[in-house]
């Protein structure tokens, strides 16, 4: 699949938006109404190496997903990889990039899926694509209303059984 791409102007300091963005506990905050039951795949939830595993929220039977940080650059992009679908087989990839903006911080968030067999591009040409922009929209309308506002915000992941 072609990167998905959203982007919102966020009028807080790069650095506390990044601050935020790399606890990956925070992402289930701006993201549950699309990816459901986060769970962190380590204590440590900040930082290269965090990670966590979480479900979409569509009538998938294979609906599971986990992403883990790879890359952190403070305070401009935070790279991460991750796989789903049906076995782990289709790798996944996501980038927050946030650049200065006038008084606040332009963030952009790009999902790249790589289907591993014909089947799972077949499904993702049943509306995959257009599920991921219309959930990545409104996460970042979250995650700007809880910097922002301070309100709007979901539960924060944490470890399962914890």
């Amino acid at each position: 699949m072609d990167p998905v791409t959203s982007s919102i102007t966020i009028g807080r300091p790069r650095e506390e938006v990044f601050d935020y963005l790399v606890d990956i506990a925070n992402h289930a905050e701006f993201s549950d109404h699309y990816l459901k039951d986060w769970h962190l795949t380590r204590l440590d939830s900040v930082g290269r190496g965090a990670g966590a595993r979480f479900r979409y929220d569509r009538r998938d039977r294979f609906g599971w997903a986990d992403m883990t940080f790879i890359e952190v650059e403070r305070p401009f992009r935070i790279v991460a990889v991750g796989r789903g679908g049906k076995f782990n087989r289709n790798k996944t990839y996501s980038t927050w990039t946030l650049t200065p903006s006038g008084g606040g911080t332009k963030v952009e968030h790009s999902t790249e899926i790589d289907p591993k067999l014909p089947t799972d591009r077949l499904m993702e040409a049943f509306g995959l694509r257009r599920w991921f922009k219309r959930g990545g929209r409104k996460a970042l309308q979250r995650l700007q209303s809880i910097l922002e506002e301070d309100h709007d915000r979901g539960a924060r992941a944490t470890v399962a059984g914890v």
